[in-house]
């Protein structure tokens, strides 16, 4: 009997070793990135430039705005100026959203401090037009964490990284004055992403805690193997194509990889229901008010469903 129990307890530590040892491993594969909230069992609403269908992208009224709609993240596009600043804004040219001409790259932070970024709003969309979007000027990404600080999640995209060497740089340093990052390079509010490989790479480089989102333009109908799929998973936890050129077995081909899905930019309502339908753990919207009412609606059938099961 004593050398049965002794069996017994021996099995039960070998076991004991094996599941930890289990354990580990799966929290070794997935651990980078564990304490960032996209981890989080939700449907991420995420405010495309702030909540741009109500006022001028990537000014802090828009991003207010998509905060009081309750978007679950303000997405942030950058740029970088002469003397190598990070601003928010989605184009190279001032030319579309200021009143200013060039590039950003040839402006220095003063210059572009001194374009109004908000009448050109007023001017395209006078039934939305607001007196106090006149004269708005492009944030830093200092003034935009500064004014949202670290309750707010943040969504931040590399542009064109290769026309502005050291923007990888910039941005973790910024990252890390501003405590979006811990001591030992964890986020809970930032998630980063790009189009360009390169980009993510360099910041996984750099900081390989940090959960990166690659993302597509498709011009023809989206397809993807599992061998992109389970490369990208080696540096990033999702993916994040344009919606129109995507369908429901794109989908369920990232979602079978353990990668979220965030397409862009979702607008209508008949999209937002079908992105749910599909799989999509989230999606960039101007109208974070309109998705969250799909998203409740969407959820109430949800429900439904299950209690008549």
């Amino acid at each position: 009997m004593k050398t049965n129990l002794k069996k017994f307890g021996f099995c039960m530590m070998s076991a004991a070793v094996i599941l930890q040892a289990t354990s580990m491993g799966a929290s070794a594969a997935n651990g980078n990135h564990s304490n960032s909230s996209i981890y989080e069992k939700k449907i991420v609403n995420v405010a495309h430039r702030g909540a741009s269908g109500y006022a001028p992208e990537h000014t802090i009224p828009a991003y207010q705005m998509g905060e009081q709609m309750k978007g679950d993240y303000i997405e942030i596009d950058l740029q970088m100026t002469k003397d190598g600043r990070l601003v928010a804004m989605h184009d190279e040219k001032v030319d579309r959203t200021t009143n200013g001409t060039g590039l950003v790259k040839d402006l220095t932070l003063a210059e572009i401090k001194k374009l109004d970024a908000g009448t050109w709003f007023n001017e395209k969309y006078p039934q939305l037009a607001k007196e106090g979007y006149e004269g708005l000027k492009v944030p830093t990404l200092e003034e935009v964490f500064k004014k949202f600080g670290k309750k707010a999640n943040y969504y931040i995209e590399t542009k064109s990284p290769d026309v502005y060497p050291g923007m990888e740089e910039e941005l973790l340093q910024v990252l890390e004055e501003y405590k979006m990052v811990d001591s030992k390079g964890r986020t809970k509010n930032v998630l980063i992403q790009s189009f360009s490989k390169e980009s993510l790479m360099k910041v996984h480089d750099l900081n390989p805690k940090l959960p990166l989102v690659q993302l597509f333009s498709y011009k023809t109908q989206a397809t993807i193997s599992d061998e992109e799929l389970e490369s990208i998973k080696e540096y990033a936890v999702g993916v994040g194509p344009n919606f129109s050129k995507v369908d429901g077995q794109y989908v369920k081909m990232v979602r079978n990889h353990d990668l979220q899905f965030h397409p862009y930019t979702v607008n209508e309502r008949a999209d937002m229901k079908k992105a749910l339908e599909w799989g999509a753990t989230g999606l960039f919207t101007n109208y974070p008010d309109v998705f969250n009412e799909v998203l409740s609606e969407y959820k109430h059938k949800d429900n439904g469903n299950k209690v008549t099961k």
